[in-house]
């Protein structure tokens, strides 16, 4: 990266902390609340479908009090039949998710459906826009290469979170309007499903409940993953979709 570039995005960065007001303690507890959190992976012994997860730490399932609140551990324990192989990251980015998806499986693993949940990163980092479509493109690819049935689910108004504040909230807003545009673009173009997220700050229910938020501000909460549960279950069809991994 060139020096120009480099210290460009480095003031932009410095920029970004210093006019959200975002006090040291509130980084610092998202940093704890990632390295505390951990991927659920399910195994059961007969496994009904297969179920790979991919993405960033809201695919991991930071900001709950367990794996087992984040949103695989809720679909965990709604579908017991289920397998779940979660392959997702702190931190990751739709660049990284695409290398999530390149990486082998397990031999003689095949899978049923594919969940995406990444964006996040890509708005917060200002990272450019027509470089993350062309990486939401390729991982909606290779979603599909994977598994017949793919979810693209972004996490919502980034700029809603309570760990920005005017005028940088309002700018993640707008970035995260664009990048929810080319989720919704790219589902179409790949015959995924796009679960939307995103919301206006007056419709928010981020914006409106602060109980949805993890301490950090940034993160869902347990009661946010249940929102996005909820939501998963509404705009993909799961409830019929994973009927055979339910309980007897």
């Amino acid at each position: 990266m060139a020096p120009t570039k480099s210290l460009l995005m480095a003031a932009s960065a410095l920029a970004l902390l210093t006019m959200t007001g975002c006090a040291a303690w509130r980084v610092a507890q998202s940093a704890e609340l990632a390295r505390q959190s951990e991927p659920l992976q399910v195994r059961p012994p007969a496994p009904v479908l297969r179920l790979l997860v991919v993405g960033d730490s809201t695919a991991v399932g930071t900001g709950a009090s367990t794996p087992q609140a984040s949103l695989a551990g809720l679909l965990a324990a709604r579908f017991p039949g289920l397998m779940i192989e979660n392959r997702a990251k702190d931190g990751a980015t739709f660049a990284d998710v695409a290398r999530q998806l390149a990486a082998p499986a397990p031999q003689g693993t095949s899978f049923d459906m594919v969940l995406v949940n990444a964006g996040g990163n890509d708005v917060i980092r200002l990272r450019n826009l027509d470089t993350v479509a062309q990486d939401i493109d390729r991982v909606a690819q290779l979603a599909r290469q994977t598994a017949p049935f793919v979810v693209l689910m972004p996490a919502g108004n980034v700029g809603n979170a309570p760990f920005f504040f005017p005028p940088v909230s309002w700018w993640m807003t707008q970035r995260a309007r664009r990048l929810h545009a080319a989720v919704a673009a790219s589902a179409e173009r790949h015959g995924a499903v796009y679960v939307r997220l995103f919301e206006e700050r007056d419709n928010d229910p981020f914006a409106q409940q602060r109980a949805l938020n993890a301490s950090d501000g940034l993160h869902p909460s347990d009661a946010g993953y249940r929102v996005w549960l909820q939501q998963l279950m509404q705009q993909a069809g799961l409830a019929q979709r994973l009927t055979a991994a339910a309980p007897g």
